[in-house]
Protein backbone atom coordinates (compact mmCIF):
# COMPACT_ATOMS: atom_id res chain seq x y z
CA UNK A 1 0.00 0.00 0.00
CA UNK A 2 1.44 3.09 -1.14
CA UNK A 3 1.16 7.01 1.24
CA UNK A 4 -0.62 9.69 -0.66
CA UNK A 5 -0.26 13.37 0.46
CA UNK A 6 -4.06 15.15 0.38
CA UNK A 7 -2.55 18.41 0.23
CA UNK A 8 -0.21 17.74 -2.36
CA UNK A 9 -1.99 19.18 -5.52
CA UNK A 10 -1.22 20.15 -9.20
CA UNK A 11 -1.73 23.63 -10.39
CA UNK A 12 -5.63 23.75 -11.84
CA UNK A 13 -5.24 24.24 -15.63
CA UNK A 14 -9.20 25.05 -16.21
CA UNK A 15 -11.49 26.89 -14.12
CA UNK A 16 -13.00 23.59 -13.32
CA UNK A 17 -13.06 21.63 -10.47
CA UNK A 18 -10.81 18.43 -10.29
CA UNK A 19 -12.07 14.86 -8.50
CA UNK A 20 -9.57 12.13 -7.64
CA UNK A 21 -10.88 8.41 -6.73
CA UNK A 22 -8.51 7.82 -3.52
CA UNK A 23 -9.85 4.25 -2.77
CA UNK A 24 -13.00 2.38 -3.99
CA UNK A 25 -14.07 -0.56 -1.95
CA UNK A 26 -17.53 -2.29 -1.71
CA UNK A 27 -20.19 0.48 -0.77
CA UNK A 28 -17.96 3.37 0.25
CA UNK A 29 -16.03 6.06 -2.76
CA UNK A 30 -13.59 8.35 -1.13
CA UNK A 31 -12.68 11.01 -3.16
CA UNK A 32 -10.53 14.19 -3.18
CA UNK A 33 -12.08 17.59 -5.02
CA UNK A 34 -9.63 20.39 -5.62
CA UNK A 35 -12.19 23.80 -6.56
CA UNK A 36 -10.27 26.67 -8.61
CA UNK A 37 -11.49 30.01 -6.40
CA UNK A 38 -15.35 31.45 -6.68
CA UNK A 39 -16.77 27.71 -8.08
CA UNK A 40 -20.64 27.51 -8.22
CA UNK A 41 -21.63 24.35 -9.05
CA UNK A 42 -24.68 22.76 -10.92
CA UNK A 43 -27.11 21.08 -8.63
CA UNK A 44 -26.64 17.50 -7.47
CA UNK A 45 -29.20 15.27 -6.55
CA UNK A 46 -27.26 12.18 -6.09
CA UNK A 47 -28.59 8.34 -5.08
CA UNK A 48 -25.98 7.70 -2.39
CA UNK A 49 -25.37 9.56 0.86
CA UNK A 50 -22.40 11.72 0.92
CA UNK A 51 -19.94 12.72 4.03
CA UNK A 52 -17.44 16.18 3.17
CA UNK A 53 -14.86 18.03 5.04
CA UNK A 54 -13.06 20.83 3.81
CA UNK A 55 -9.50 20.18 4.13
CA UNK A 56 -8.67 23.12 2.81
CA UNK A 57 -10.19 26.91 2.07
CA UNK A 58 -13.57 28.01 2.88
CA UNK A 59 -16.84 27.52 1.05
CA UNK A 60 -20.59 27.87 1.19
CA UNK A 61 -22.99 24.94 0.39
CA UNK A 62 -26.48 25.72 -0.93
CA UNK A 63 -28.45 22.30 0.68
CA UNK A 64 -32.62 22.41 0.64
CA UNK A 65 -32.11 26.27 -0.07
CA UNK A 66 -30.38 26.62 3.00
CA UNK A 67 -26.69 28.00 2.84
CA UNK A 68 -23.99 26.50 5.19
CA UNK A 69 -20.75 27.92 5.33
CA UNK A 70 -17.62 25.71 6.17
CA UNK A 71 -13.91 26.49 6.86
CA UNK A 72 -11.19 24.12 7.04
CA UNK A 73 -11.78 21.12 8.99
CA UNK A 74 -15.75 21.77 8.87
CA UNK A 75 -18.25 18.32 7.59
CA UNK A 76 -21.57 18.06 6.75
CA UNK A 77 -23.66 14.96 5.62
CA UNK A 78 -25.59 14.83 2.45
CA UNK A 79 -28.50 12.40 2.89
CA UNK A 80 -28.79 10.46 -0.57
CA UNK A 81 -31.67 12.81 -2.61
CA UNK A 82 -31.17 15.95 -1.00
CA UNK A 83 -30.58 18.45 -3.59
CA UNK A 84 -27.01 20.65 -2.98
CA UNK A 85 -24.31 22.58 -4.78
CA UNK A 86 -21.47 24.63 -4.20
CA UNK A 87 -22.36 28.28 -3.99
CA UNK A 88 -18.66 30.09 -3.41
CA UNK A 89 -15.44 28.84 -2.64
CA UNK A 90 -12.46 30.71 -1.78
CA UNK A 91 -8.98 31.82 -3.55
CA UNK A 92 -6.57 32.05 -1.50
CA UNK A 93 -6.05 29.17 -0.40
CA UNK A 94 -8.15 27.35 -2.91
CA UNK A 95 -10.49 24.34 -1.34
CA UNK A 96 -10.21 20.88 -0.97
CA UNK A 97 -12.57 18.63 0.13
CA UNK A 98 -12.37 15.13 0.92
CA UNK A 99 -15.84 12.84 -0.21
CA UNK A 100 -17.10 9.99 1.18
CA UNK A 101 -19.27 8.20 -1.60
CA UNK A 102 -22.37 5.76 0.80
CA UNK A 103 -23.47 3.57 -1.59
Amino acid sequence: MSSYNLFNTQPLKEQAESFETLLKCRNVKIERIHSPANTRSERYVQQQDEWICLLQGEAKIEMESRITSLARGETLFIPKGTPHRVMETSSNPLCIWLAVHIH
